[in-house]
């Protein structure tokens, strides 16, 4: 039987609730997916990682989860943006879906079972537009079909806006708004001279389909017309969510979603990302400059989604010798010679399954989790400079950082394989030990620093012989 321990701040209740899903160990699961009209920046990966990491803890608890994760290829952006670069809105939006999955893949995060496209989801959401008119929520007007948010009760109640805040009748018909335009909202905008030849010639008038319904129709199509967890980025709590909301239970009559997780902001260097403040950067321009994908995956989760994450390079920098240090420590582990069991190892690994699995359980703790992580790993390093560890425990140490890198999603196994030394850098390791052999220990400290400068290597002289690791 699945433990239904895990605590999830749901934003509907906005307190931690345990889990527990509408199916016995099956899990229905949306994210808002990207809009592809542009390269993805960090923030939105800081949201991806997170949902990821939610995902790698559910399975890894025994559940199976169905994900969705959407691609919004239809809205003012992407017809926006295929116009300016003179490209029809499929040529367009496959250019940059293609882009996030490549970037999906780069951070190793976890593809979802379905990505459905709006574009090919339009007679769902017609079919939705028509039952809102049909039960008089929806009305028509010279420019599109609107949702009456008067005619939906317990609208604001994700958002927690107040009754007295809505301006029944004012509408708007822009997709992107802010909290102070609580307005009837654009089911179906009737084509104008704007969207060029993006339309759909529908029993409802020829034009297109508003952002929110666009994840309603497809999230109802996929997972139900009431799913377990719905998550997105704290900027989609009002309008996209709210509306989400309104137009999904008032089709149905229905809870739409159980558990609404909204993850926080990512800053720079303090501040919130723009372009004009030039601390504005995608995935690819943080990997131009050198890093790892594995290290900026790192840093994205090292915090708990509900807390701001303040992104500087001084952070990436300790990111990545956090990561390093990850490695070398695996490498020791295969490096120890012990034959001799400790029983202190064995009750380590016990205090750190109980302290991790307990932080993961409590919101996806992911910041306490790695402190216990590193704690434990402090400990086995200490065991092991008293050469009280054996090969037997180094094998199950290994096995645990490795288990838990299941939901790190770092990809260690992997990646521990990969970090063979360059031919070049083996040879001056040879050309090291024939110099000391020789006793010219001149020129071994020159070989020494060499592979230091060059390469980051730090080759150490010990009991068992030469040995190495990354700096």
């Amino acid at each position: 039987m699945v433990p239904l321990m895990l605590k999830l701040f749901n934003t509907l209740t906005r307190k931690k609730e345990i889990f527990k899903p509408l199916k016995n160990k099956e899990v229905g699961f949306y994210t808002c997916g990207p809009t592809t009209y542009d390269y993805a920046h960090i923030g939105n990966f800081r949201t991806y990682v997170w949902q990821d990491v939610l995902k790698r803890w559910l399975l890894f608890k025994g559940f199976k989860v169905k994900h969705v994760m959407n691609l919004t290829d239809v809205d003012d952006k992407t017809i926006k943006g295929s116009r300016k670069e003179g490209m029809s809105l499929k040529e367009f939006t496959q250019k940059y879906n293609k882009v996030f999955f490549d970037d999906m893949k780069s951070l190793n995060i976890l593809p979802a079972d379905v990505f459905p496209k709006a574009t090919e989801h339009v007679d769902e959401m017609v079919d939705m537009i028509k039952v809102l008119m049909k039960k008089g929520i929806a009305y028509e007007t010279n420019d599109g079909i609107y949702f009456d948010i008067s005619k939906f009760k317990n609208y604001g109640k994700l958002s927690k806006l107040k009754i007295t805040e809505l301006k029944a009748g004012a509408r708007v018909r822009s997709d992107l708004y802010t909290k102070e335009e609580v307005q009837d909202f654009a089911l179906w905008k009737f084509w104008d001279k704007e969207d060029g030849n993006v339309f759909w010639d529908t029993v409802i008038g020829n034009g297109r389909p508003g952002w929110h319904v666009e994840c309603s129709a497809m999230s109802m199509k996929y997972l139900g017309e009431t799913f377990d967890i719905h998550t997105g980025g704290i900027d989609l709590t009002f309008p996209h969510h709210e509306n989400e909301i309104a137009q999904s239970e008032a089709v149905t009559g229905k809870k739409f979603v159980n558990y609404w997780l909204h993850g926080e902001h990512l800053l720079v260097d303090g501040q919130k990302m723009s372009k004009s403040l030039g601390n504005f950067y995608t995935l690819r321009d943080i990997l131009d400059k050198g890093y790892d994908a594995k290290v900026i995956r790192y840093l994205l989760l090292s915090a708990n989604f509900k807390h701001q994450l303040n992104f500087t390079f001084q952070s990436l920098d300790a990111a990545k010798n956090t990561v390093d240090s990850l490695f070398n420590f695996l490498k020791r582990l295969k490096d120890v010679k012990n034959n001799k069991s400790n029983p202190k190892v064995k009750g380590l690994i016990k205090k750190v399954q109980k302290e991790f699995k307990g932080a993961m359980d409590d919101n996806l703790n992911t910041n306490d989790a790695l402190a216990s992580l590193f704690k434990f790993i402090n400990g086995i390093n200490n065991l092991i400079d008293s050469n009280a560890v054996g090969k037997n425990d180094a094998k199950a140490v290994g096995n645990i950082v490795l288990d838990f890198d299941k939901i790190l999603g770092l990809d260690l196994k992997s990646a521990l394989k990969e970090r063979k030394l360059p031919k070049e850098a083996e040879q001056l390791i040879e050309d090291r030990e024939r110099a000391r052999a020789k006793g010219d220990f001149k020129a071994a400290d020159e070989i020494r620093n060499r592979l230091k400068e060059e390469f980051g290597i730090l080759v150490e002289d010990t009991k068992e012989g030469v040995k190495w690791r990354r700096q």
